[in-house]
């Protein structure tokens, strides 16, 4: 909850940043298209997006809740879901609405601001989150391979701190976006060919130089991400072999069946993401409207189906949600 609080406050700070600065063309709205080439059939793909959004609202809600009220899931797996599930609603609630318009009442127009301030919140949330998952692989490990210190090493202090490095680094690392597109100048027709404002589709509408914004949106890219996966894949290369040298079958089993979670959200969050990516980038002879819809689904089904794979492999938090369900149904 303190984290939408500080989505709020920073989202009004930026704003009001971006107002003051002074601008070298008259500020532009843009108009975005949706899900350019199927214009007619928008309606009836905004059902499943709202469905998506709606699920990730609920699940993220109840996990925080959940969490918070229960002190005996007060350890470092679950402080750690409570993190990913702010920043998944943060992330879920920065796309969804305003697509949703777009796609359902036609509402197009987006103000130059708002759509700065929006495509922020969605690069610098998809950062924090990968950089969550990168703590919940240190969380594995530290809980496979050192389970006697593993409430030692991840004391709630250290956990404060890493959550902490990862807002400040998602937000140092995603404020020159749109004080960079300051310096460009757009001097045709501002159409987005997108359901919410992603950076590069921004940026390829400037006729001005644009080789810093793409480097740096490369750079940012290929940072976050490639160190990243780096780090999630030497922890499980150590727990792995930490595994492999306990003893029986059913020892093994239980050690890797704590990572299932893990590993699943991981897939769902890193596998459409990166192919996002790639075919925005490289990808000239991908269907435009294929991309757009993995772009907008990437944002939607990491936030509506983890709190699903948590929920149904986690046996304290299925647990949890099930007596609360039935506590209100007795009532």
């Amino acid at each position: 909850m303190a984290l939408a609080s500080f989505h709020s406050s920073f989202s009004a700070l930026l704003i009001m940043a971006l107002s003051n600065s002074s601008w070298r063309q008259p500020q532009p709205s843009f108009f975005l298209v949706g899900i350019p080439g199927l214009e007619e059939s928008q309606h009836w793909i905004a059902l499943p997006l709202g469905v998506l959004y709606f699920l990730a609202l609920v699940g993220n809600v109840t996990i925080i809740f959940i969490i918070w009220t229960d002190s005996s899931l007060h350890q470092p797996m679950y402080l750690f879901l409570v993190m990913l599930a702010a920043i998944d609603l943060v992330l879920a609630s920065s796309t969804a609405p305003k697509a949703l318009t777009v796609l359902l009442a036609y509402a197009h127009e987006i103000g130059y601001i708002v759509c700065l301030t929006q495509m922020f919140f969605i690069h610098a949330f998809s950062s924090m989150e990968s950089g969550i998952l990168v703590a919940m692989a240190l969380d594995r490990y530290v809980a496979i391979c050192h389970p006697l210190r593993h409430s030692t090493i991840l004391h709630p202090g250290i956990i404060g701190c890493i959550g902490m490095v990862v807002l400040v680094r998602g937000l140092v690392l995603l404020i020159p976006f749109p004080i960079l597109l300051q310096n460009l100048v757009f001097c045709r027709a501002t159409v987005i060919s997108h359901a919410y404002c992603e950076h590069m589709a921004v940026v390829k509408l400037a006729c001005s130089e644009t080789t810093v914004n793409r480097a740096y949106g490369l750079s940012v890219a290929l940072l976050v991400v490639g160190l990243d996966v780096l780090a999630i894949g030497i922890s499980y290369a150590f727990i792995l072999q930490a595994v492999l040298k306990v003893p029986g079958g059913e020892a093994r089993l239980k050690a890797f069946s704590t990572c299932g979670s893990h590993v699943c959200v991981i897939l769902i969050f890193y596998v459409p993401g990166m192919f996002s990516f790639l075919t925005h980038r490289f990808g000239h002879h991908v269907p435009h409207h294929v991309h757009v819809l993995l772009a907008t689904l990437y944002l939607l089904v990491p936030p509506a189906l983890n709190p699903l794979v948590y929920g149904v492999k986690t046996r304290q938090i299925r647990q949890r949600v099930l007596r609360v369900f039935y506590i209100k149904a007795s009532g």
